[in-house]
């Protein structure tokens, strides 16, 4: 996981630079760098493991791939699990995980973000995350928010809850 440390804000720079609005701007892109690493660093408390979707993961939800802007995906019931279609850019061709956001304070579901690096070993599986080319699995995490999203630059925008264009 110390490699991702260093690959992340390289990769976010430069996209968060590429637009003139605050949720895209430099300091927004490091601070979202450093929300993402503070995830990862939360994913090996077994105190803090999901083995179950949470219950407000239903219709559609925001997620975000790290260094690419908010987005969303749409829930739904698999055999294994939930199942989220994606609808954002970046997503991961593989190897790549998602991980469901759950502050840990109150126990609502925040959203879901999506890594670009390989998948934590031996963690439940509460679904699958589908982009347009590949898939990856989904996990659960309760995380101290106010530890890992900013309140001048949050890890997720308010989303669009219409029908899919795909």
């Amino acid at each position: 996981m110390k490699s991702i440390s260093v690959l992340l804000p390289i990769v976010a720079l430069g996209m968060a630079c590429s637009t003139g609005d605050r949720a895209n701007s430099a300091m927004c892109g490091i601070t979202f760098l450093a929300s993402a690493n503070r995830v990862l660093e939360q994913i090996p408390m077994i105190h803090a493991v999901l083995t179950d979707p949470p219950p407000e993961m239903t219709g559609v939800v925001p997620a975000r791939v790290v260094g690419y802007s908010p987005a969303r995906a749409l829930v739904g019931d698999g055999p294994d699990g939930v199942l989220l279609d994606y609808e954002g850019e970046g997503f991961p061709e593989l190897p790549g995980f998602g991980v469901a956001l759950v502050d840990d304070s109150i126990e609502v579901f925040r959203g879901v973000l999506i890594f670009m690096v390989e998948p934590p070993e031996d963690y439940p599986e509460i679904g699958t995350v589908f982009g347009d080319s590949t898939n990856v699995p989904l996990y659960g995490l309760r995380v101290n928010w106010s530890s890992v999203n900013s309140e001048r630059c949050p890890i997720f925008s308010p989303i669009d809850t219409t029908t899919s264009s795909r």
